[in-house]
């Protein structure tokens, strides 16, 4: 089915089920087992076919590039010209659910870390071709379903350079290449491409013997771009292949993509310069450095600040990504966009065991952290990181900036935290996801403005922090009003102030920030976290006690996992309940963001209801107090 079809199909009702970015692509990471290893990342290699592009992250290794057109333990590497390398423990079978890898060092060294991008076949996203050459110029066709953007053209029968096309790749890309495998400028050549812009239909190669030799077999992967076919309605892109001119400026330069991206593969073109790619599940953040790989060596990875996602596309700076006067082309692939459809897909709560360190995440969660927090039960300091800022550390509890903690890691596919902590130690884990949650790190200007968030609908719940200074946690609520804030660090009830959120309420797309420095101080930073009621997973609301049992109605079916309350018409703490701790019929546990004070073991003040919580009247003093206003936010059961 091509792009075009699946729309007109999904349009007449006649099939054709929505596709997700999460459906076509995936970056999984692992550690070697020098064994046989299966990856599971969800991908139908299998019915669709694909490619598994790995490389060792601490190994100096190849890059290695194996699909189910030429079949598994056929390898090829970005870095290098040789033709098909057979890898009988390479990458070995190829699953519904993944692929499976044996104990090729390249692929699977005990004592060595892995990434691994996977590219499903998808009209709208990518193709893989072969053919046999002929040479003499011809089209090929192919099933992309819209123009390609890029095109990798590798010769399978002899030890050739990697051409490639991209759209962006000077005024006239047809009449030029790029080598994957060499950090070399743009050549101008007709014979690679036959000054022939490719169709929705054809690639066209020249004569040159790299992409066209008589009876020699090659291979092309093929990329799309902007190919809005994606989505619940069919109308969205995932993939994005552009181009943009350094600039030079130190604050970076921002390139829109019109959403946020999860992976970038980019090189300047006009002069000899490096292949990179990025992605945010090795680290990709805002304001530290970030994780990057070179596609044309076997370097293991490294870091530099570079630049950083954001929900309008990529900021690009430092020594690298925004050189003055360098033309750049890149290839970008858009974060997750499906809403989730049961809490525990973006929410979870671990206790510590014990373990933690030397590449073993402290907290598991089943999916990847974008947010954790965690406490001890005993008297300690909140202590929260996002993938986003990872290598640095906030407390809710106190108004500190933000400070260096390596232990902040996000690298893991089911968990994060690269420390040992005890069974007195719980980490409460969300993922962001459309509807749900998401995060946001912004800079902020000294002037009212507006930030793009990618939640998809209105934020309900907004929490802001100074990265760089001793501010307040300020806090939007929708139930309150956009003329007034909370604290999280304090007990503090609700404040009208028109300098924290401009008295402006967000909206679908952004949420406004004023002239406070707790929320907008000139050149700093700030992170953003924003929640909203999604229907059987979330529920941010508010309710007014009545000293008497009172049930709140979150809309859920087996009750919640998470509660946190907080007083607004007065002072009151920030409690916290959770499932795992227990919310029983009996005491419940509570712990209270805005302190560091040990867990409360010895109160039946919240009890489990089938469609949100119960406030007992016990609570009567505190969050359940007779003509008293409250916010919560509550998640369902998982």
């Amino acid at each position: 089915m091509t792009a075009i079809k699946r729309v007109m199909m999904a349009a007449a009702g006649q099939g054709g089920d929505p596709v997700y970015v999460e459906d076509v692509f995936s970056t999984w990471l692992y550690k070697g087992n020098s064994s046989t290893q299966v990856i599971t990342n969800g991908l139908d290699l299998d019915e669709f076919g694909g490619l598994v592009w790995g490389k060792s992250r601490t190994l100096t290794a190849r890059h290695t590039l194996t699909d189910t057109v030429r079949g598994a333990t056929n390898a090829l590497g970005s870095n290098i010209t040789n033709g098909t390398v057979v890898d009988p423990a390479g990458v070995t079978s190829f699953s519904s659910t993944g692929f499976t890898v044996g104990n090729d060092s390249n692929y699977n060294n005990s004592s060595h870390y892995y990434a691994s991008w996977t590219f499903r076949k998808e009209a709208g996203f990518f193709d893989i071709v072969t053919y046999t050459g002929t040479g003499s110029a011809h089209a090929i066709d192919h099933a992309l379903g819209s123009t390609p953007g890029c095109i990798f053209v590798k010769n399978l029968s002899a030890a050739d350079d990697w051409k490639v096309y991209h759209k962006s790749n000077t005024a006239n890309p047809e009449t030029d290449y790029l080598v994957l495998n060499t950090t070399a400028a743009t050549v101008d050549d007709a014979t690679v491409w036959n000054d022939t812009a490719p169709t929705a239909t054809q690639f066209t190669v020249g004569t040159h013997s790299d992409v066209n030799t008589s009876g020699e077999d090659y291979v092309a992967y093929i990329f799309a771009d902007d190919d809005e076919s994606f989505g619940v309605a069919g109308n969205e892109s995932i993939i994005k292949c552009g181009s943009y001119t350094g600039d030079g400026a130190a604050a970076g330069q921002q390139i829109s993509l019109g959403w946020e991206p999860q992976y970038v593969l980019w090189k300047p073109t006009n002069v000899a310069a490096i292949w990179n790619v990025y992605d945010i599940m090795r680290g990709w953040d805002v304001g530290g450095n970030d994780q990057y790989l070179f596609l044309n060596t076997t370097n293991p990875e490294s870091d530099l600040e570079n630049g950083s996602p954001n929900a309008d596309g990529m900021l690009m700076l430092g020594n690298n990504s925004n050189i003055s006067a360098r033309d750049y082309v890149y290839i970008a692939i858009r974060r997750p966009m499906k809403v989730p459809e049961s809490a525990s897909e973006v929410f979870a709560i671990d206790q510590g065991d014990g373990t933690g360190g030397s590449g073993v995440n402290a907290f598991t969660s089943g999916f990847p952290v974008d947010w954790g927090f965690f406490k001890s039960n005993s008297v300690q300091s909140w202590v929260t990181s996002t993938r986003l800022t990872q290598g640095k550390e906030l407390n809710f509890d106190v108004t500190n900036a933000e400070g260096s903690a390596s232990a902040m890691a996000f690298d893991y596919m089911d968990g994060w935290y690269n420390n040992a902590r005890t069974t007195a130690f719980y980490s409460w884990m969300f993922k962001r996801a459309p509807e749900f949650m998401d995060v946001v790190a912004y800079t902020g200007t000294g002037s009212a403005h507006t930030e793009a968030h990618g939640l998809a609908v209105t934020p309900e719940l907004i929490i802001i922090k100074n990265r760089d200074a001793a501010d307040a946690w300020a806090v939007y609520n929708s139930t309150v009003d956009e003329t007034d804030y909370l604290v999280l660090n304090t007990t503090a009830a609700v404040v009208d102030d028109a300098t924290f959120w401009n008295d402006t309420a967000p909206t679908s797309s952004v949420f406004t920030v004023g002239t406070n420095v707790a929320v907008n101080t000139s050149a700093e930073s700030f992170i953003a976290y924003l929640f909203a009621t999604l229907a059987g997973v979330s529920k941010v609301g508010s309710y007014t006690g009545t000293a008497a049992t009172l049930t709140i109605d979150c809309g859920f079916a087996a009750g919640s996992s998470f509660i946190l309350i907080k007083r607004t018409d007065a002072t009151g703490g920030w409690y916290l309940w959770d499932s795992v701790r227990g919310i029983i019929a009996g005491d419940d546990p509570y712990f209270l963001l805005n302190s560091t004070a040990a867990e409360v073991t010895d109160k039946d003040w919240i009890d489990p209801h089938a469609s949100g919580f119960q406030l007992s009247n016990e609570a009567s003093n505190l969050v359940n107090v007779d003509g008293s206003e409250y916010i919560f936010l509550a998640i369902a059961a998982i």
